[in-house]
């Protein structure tokens, strides 16, 4: 019998995100926003286990990523909405990188990550 996976977080971005971006949008110049958080909301979603990451998104959904943990070298958060909702910015060893955006408890998710890849990883701020 394996180890059971258990789910930190699953779900789409903030709620907080869309909505503040939707107010944009009545500014004509804020449009391109406003479209892509719509679009975040119907296709985005993040599933954070104690095994994974995977994020599900792109245009109707279709691309998906998976990393496990010790792929992580390390995590950088920015807050959003007054502090509510926050961008995390996944940097791999192979450096490339994994943008989760609008991140609710994002906080409380990039602790649960730094654990997950140990204390060599410092979680950094941005902002």
């Amino acid at each position: 019998m394996g180890i059971r996976e258990e789910t930190f977080y699953e779900g789409g971005p903030h709620v907080g995100d869309l909505i503040f971006n939707i107010l944009l949008g009545f500014t004509v110049i804020c449009l391109p926003l406003t479209v892509g958080s719509i679009v975040r909301a119907i296709w985005l979603r993040y599933h954070i286990t104690s095994r994974r990451i995977s994020v599900t998104g792109g245009w109707m959904g279709r691309d998906r990523s998976d990393i496990i943990y010790s792929e992580i070298r390390q995590v950088v958060t920015v807050p959003r909405g007054l502090g509510l909702w926050g961008d995390m910015v996944l940097t791999l060893k192979d450096g490339s990188r994994l943008e989760l955006r609008a991140v609710p408890r994002f906080r409380e998710t990039a602790a649960y990550i730094n654990e997950k890849i140990g204390a060599k990883a410092p979680v950094t701020k941005a902002g």
